[in-house]
């Protein structure tokens, strides 16, 4: 059977890159630029769906997707957007335009091939499920796509699943930054409640969270996944358990779960499987934008988080840094209190990005960005510097504090591993400068010892730490225990 096609159009080359490394296994990839004359294109190739960028050289992408859906030839061709940027209103005027979907730069490849394959299955792919399993999915789309409360949403999908599907239990797992699995709902607890489970018992939950695919155990009494839980299985009530993961950009945000009462077998597992599947990709994007509406006490709020948040790492953007750092340092002047700076750069990155691309590159900013978030405190300001550079401001840290928080990220950094870069370590170059007893007059000097000390770890041989003007004080961050 021949690929199904994907016309790419978008200027810049970059980003056409990155689609193609991912489609290209599973589909025929034609790309081309915002100069061409699209709509003959399409008309010519027919391709089996498009992707267009919004800022496109001459017509922009809205109005030619507008033009596409308006002419017979082109008008069922499935249409997906990318934006720059998650310009609400930009992409609301796209789909209102006619565009079946969208994605925001930077692209997350698990998250390509989830919306694509989601556009280019065949009526084949829904033979199997029933006309209940239908109006259960489009019921399901039109709740979540106006709630904004979250536990509301997990809730709708738990109870709706175990009202289509003969379940013993229907839940969902959130997986917290320690590491802990929480049951946020099921379809047997009540609606207030929440479980922690212990990892060790759930080799399933386990597995997809290693893998990011979905695990299906038809046995669970043979099933050798399930070999250090066998006598905790052997008396339980069901014997089939599908996980299904709900990614959305960069991470799994959390697993679907769904517990069968009998062996799955034939067309029936087939079925509860992709209803599985199709009801985590309804549910990823709501679920993520109802987590970050509700942790804002208004819209208001939201958008300006947004808005000074670097979209890669969820870190702070350099700007707002410069403007934190100007109030932190004139505070601890006016309060004469210590303030450090770190900087940290990751060693060899050009040497990722041109031996495993840019795509890759960009997995590690964002992992590296998810470590910062992790280790550092509620009060202390951590950001994007720029590239590959980083930036952790430490209010009412001493030069000790510094170093010490210094140590533990170049650590839980090199612990890092990357399937896609071989597993190979990441380590960091790290300078630190701190103001105490008036020791500096500005913050840019004090911007400039730490960049200064992160240029010394750098060439006195990287992954180590450095200290401002002060040469006893240097260390390798491999020998740091």
């Amino acid at each position: 059977m021949s690929k199904k096609s994907i016309l790419i159009i978008d200027d810049d080359k970059f980003f056409r890159e990155i689609l193609k490394d991912v489609l290209k296994e599973r589909y025929l990839v034609i790309e081309s630029t915002g100069s061409e004359d699209v709509i003959k294109l399409a008309i010519e190739i027919r391709p089996d769906l498009m992707i267009l960028d919004i800022e496109l050289s001459g017509k922009n992408g809205i109005e030619v997707c507008k033009d596409l859906k308006k002419i017979m030839q082109t008008r069922s061709i499935p249409v997906i957007l990318l934006s720059s940027r998650a310009r609400k209103e930009e992409i609301i005027r796209g789909l209102q335009a006619g565009a079946d979907d969208y994605l925001t730069k930077p692209l997350y490849p698990p998250e390509i091939l989830a919306r694509v394959d989601a556009h280019l299955r065949t009526k084949s792919y829904y033979s199997n499920l029933e006309h209940r399993d239908m109006q259960m999915l489009l019921e399901l789309s039109d709740a979540v796509s106006v709630l904004r409360n979250p536990m509301k949403i997990l809730r709708i999908i738990v109870e709706k699943m175990a009202d289509v599907i003969d379940v013993v239990r229907c839940s969902i797992v959130s997986i917290s930054s320690s590491g802990d699995l929480i049951v946020k709902a099921s379809s047997d607890m009540p609606n207030d409640g929440e479980i922690i489970l212990k990892v060790e018992r759930y080799p399933e939950i386990s597995k997809v969270l290693e893998t990011r695919r979905a695990v299906i155990i038809n046995d669970m009494k043979h099933d050798p996944l399930m070999e250090s839980v066998r006598s905790f299985v052997s008396e339980l009530g069901f014997n089939s358990i599908i996980v299904v993961p709900i990614i959305k950009k960069e991470s799994v945000i959390g697993t679907f779960l769904l517990r069968t009462a009998t062996t799955l077998k034939g067309d029936d597992s087939e079925r509860i499987n992709k209803l599985c599947h199709l009801v985590a990709n309804i549910s990823a994007n709501a679920l993520e934008n109802a987590t970050l509406f509700e942790s804002m006490k208004t819209a208001q709020e939201f958008l300006e988080e947004m808005a000074i948040r670097d979209g890669l790492t969820k870190l702070y953007t350099h700007r707002h840094f410069y403007d934190r750092l100007d109030e932190e340092f004139s505070r601890a002047i006016r309060h004469k209190e210590p303030l450090s700076l770190i900087f940290f750069d990751i060693d060899n990155f050009k040497q990722i990005n041109d031996k495993f691309g840019h795509m890759y590159g960009d997995e590690v900013l964002r992992h590296i960005g998810r470590v910062v978030r992790e280790v550092v405190r509620e009060s202390d300001i951590p950001a994007r510097y720029g590239g590959e550079e980083f930036a952790v401001l430490l209010p009412h840290t001493a030069i000790e504090g510094a170093l010490e928080m210094a140590r533990r990220l170049a650590l839980m950094i090199r612990e890092l591993r990357f399937e896609s870069l071989k597993s190979r370590p990441i380590t960091v170059s790290t300078g630190v400068s701190t103001f105490t007893n008036n020791n500096l007059l500005s913050y840019d000097e004090m911007v400039r010892l730490a960049d200064q000390a992160m240029y010394q770890a750098k060439t006195s041989g990287k992954d180590r730490i450095s200290v401002a003007n002060d040469p006893s004080q240097h260390e390798e961050a491999s020998g740091i225990k």
